[in-house]
């Protein structure tokens, strides 16, 4: 960041605070998630002993398979020259497999 290196002093600290509130924000977001998320898991929590259905297993397996989804999709925004990759090596490995 060598930008940051020609802002004043007073610049320095107002971007360490916006930056700082929106880590803050992002970290409370995520708490707020995960308490959700264990609210959720506390009020389908079945009585021991009891076998999970198929239905359930298979909504629970719908929800797991969306989150991974969503964090691939999320991790490919964040780091696009290692997506790019990626999906290079993947269609290298679809052309030269044969069925």
């Amino acid at each position: 960041m060598p930008d940051r290196e020609k802002e004043s002093p007073e610049q320095l600290e107002r971007l360490g605070r916006v930056e700082g509130a929106e880590r803050v924000e992002r970290t409370e977001r995520l708490r707020r998630v995960e308490q959700a998320q264990q609210a959720e898991r506390i009020g389908r929590a079945e009585p021991v002993g009891q076998p999970e259905t198929d239905t359930e297993r298979r909504r629970r397996r719908a929800q797991f398979l969306r989150d991974l989804t969503e964090a691939r999709e999320l991790r490919d925004r964040v780091q696009p020259r290692r997506a790019k990759a990626a999906r290079l090596r993947h269609a290298m490995r679809m052309r030269t497999f044969r069925w």
